[in-house]
């Protein structure tokens, strides 16, 4: 079974990465309009694009298609910022993470709800989009790595290269690991046989997110247990013989710390465990429960919920193409409807 991290599940981390974005925006897009920066100008900038913000503009509105529009621009902005700015450590966690979130939410998503038969060279066009995007946003994030501790992207784990360095990491790395862990097997999952060089990047991914884990277990409410639930319920964990009963464990852990008022633990659970499962009833009841989820009672995070919801509804009306028990709207009498 494949990875199918997409329900990184528009990861809980999108929130807080988009209530960076703002007014400042606009302010940048004058700025070049009307001048060129120096290196000072230009590190002014990326520092206020790049540091906290306050505004939940784009987490906190109910229109994902709004959204799903503006975001290439923003990509864009950043990727102009990046070129006059190389090493910037906030562009570069900032500009990765974009391409991840678009691609997971406004690219892959879209593609994976199309039917598979009717719209099956959009569907794969779609998901090979996602895929080049997923790579140019780890390509970023892996640089950003290697930049905060040179060595680290040819560091492994059978060599023990990796151990000390990912030992120097603290805190405020985590971010920066998660998402290079969250692009690189987002990617990896799209087409694991495609990329012979993501395949072999398994055991540092892993010993990345466990260090990730470790420094920061509540790390944006629990988003790491959620990558965790399709993780150890994957062909990645298979692979690295890993436990697979521990996908229920941090299942449990996510509804916990996102005090059950996210979707996305519950779609993770449908797709990675009951489908494989063959559990219709768990199934149908965890995205029911997505479903009945009030987005509104979590603004800043209501755009995530109604992406998920939409995903939950999508699951449960195409339930017949993961459970072949379950009657097909294409199947019919033989008898009645074939005629010599």
């Amino acid at each position: 079974m494949p990875l199918g991290l997409v329900s990184l599940t528009v990861n809980v981390y999108f929130i807080n990465m988009m209530q960076k974005r703002g007014l400042l925006i606009l302010g940048l897009c004058l700025i070049f309009a009307s001048c060129s920066l120096n290196k000072m100008a230009i590190n002014a900038v990326s520092n206020a694009l790049t540091g906290s913000g306050s505004t939940s503009v784009f987490t906190s509105d109910s229109d994902p298609r709004l959204v799903g529009d503006a975001l290439p621009f923003a990509i864009k902005m950043y990727e102009t910022l990046l070129s006059q700015n190389p090493d910037h450590q906030g562009l570069l966690l900032t500009t990765g993470s974009l391409f991840i979130m678009y691609a997971n939410a406004f690219v892959q998503g879209p593609a994976d709800m199309l039917d598979p038969i009717d719209y099956y060279y959009e569907r794969y066009e779609g998901r090979e989009r996602a895929r080049n995007f997923y790579l140019r946003g780890y390509e970023h994030l892996n640089y950003a790595l290697e930049r905060r501790i040179p060595g680290f992207t040819n560091a492994r784990v059978e060599d023990g290269t990796l151990a000390p360095l990912l030992g120097r990491l603290r805190k405020d790395d985590v971010t920066l690991l998660y998402w290079n862990v969250a692009g690189g097997l987002s990617a990896y999952s799209m087409d694991p046989f495609a990329d012979f060089d993501l395949g072999m990047r398994l055991r540092e991914w892993d010993a990345m997110l466990a260090r990730a884990y470790q420094l920061d277990p509540d790390f944006n409410n629990g988003a790491i247990d959620e990558i965790y639930i399709q993780y150890y319920a994957s062909a990645a964990s298979e692979i690295l013989d890993l436990d697979s009963s521990l996908a229920e464990t941090h299942f449990e852990r996510a509804l916990e710390k996102t005090r059950g008022l996210a979707a996305g633990p519950y779609v993770s659970y449908a797709t990675a465990i009951a489908i494989p499962a063959q559990d219709y009833e768990t199934f149908r009841q965890y995205l029911e429960m997505a479903l009945a989820i009030d987005p509104n009672d979590d603004p800043d995070n209501r755009l995530l919920n109604i992406i998920n919801q939409r995903r939950a509804q999508h699951l449960l009306d195409t339930a017949y193409m993961h459970f072949p028990f379950l009657p097909s709207p294409y199947s019919w009498d033989w008898d009645d409807d074939f005629y010599w």
